[in-house]
């Protein structure tokens, strides 16, 4: 089994990656953590450094790599499924999974740690929401296409783990949307 998580930045696709992982009895990999691992720099430096070209490169080599490995839970980036054909590679490869959240609830969690995200480090409360509201708008289109759509505004990472579970317990539907 592979497991692909995808949301935009923030929405906990590491936090509720692990113990998903855990319950099912899977192997956890953060994807820009093996990036970071496999280059010897944090993806920041790897993006200021070379560039969002050569960055979703290097995305797309190690995802290659993670599509062959089983019995696994994947965090993706939250661009990686956005480039190249990466997201019919995933689709092709195990179950999707979109942590849906709002642009309220991405704000509040990235304007923390902002200065460790390249594209919102120098950006100010308003800014911040505008540009997660207008990138969020246009990689939402990508998102959804999802096998598995969870709604995360104001549920526990825990309540989100327990409903992803619960999901692919279930036989193969075209398409699972749950919010509640």
């Amino acid at each position: 089994m592979r497991i692909f998580l995808m949301g935009y930045m923030g929405s906990g696709k590491t936090t509720v990656g692990k113990p998903l992982a855990r319950q099912l009895g899977l192997e956890f990999v953060d994807m820009d953590h093996v990036i970071a691992d496999r280059h010897g720099r944090s993806v920041n430096e790897i993006f200021s450094t070379f560039g969002e070209a050569r960055f979703r490169e290097i995305e797309r080599e190690i995802l290659g790599e993670l599509l062959t490995r089983d019995n696994i839970v994947v965090s993706l980036g939250g661009g990686t499924p956005c480039f190249f054909d990466n997201l019919e590679r995933i689709k092709t490869a195990g179950v999707t999974v979109y942590l849906q959240a709002g642009v309220e609830t991405l704000a509040r969690r990235l304007e923390h740690g902002k200065a460790r995200r390249p594209l919102l480090r120098d950006k100010s409360p308003e800014e911040l929401f505008d540009f997660i509201r207008d990138s969020l708008a246009i990689r939402e289109q990508v998102y959804s296409q999802a096998a598995v759509i969870v709604g995360c505004d104001g549920y526990s990472d825990m309540q989100i783990v327990d409903k992803i579970a619960a999901v692919l317990r279930l036989p193969p539907q075209p398409q699972v949307v749950v919010y509640s």
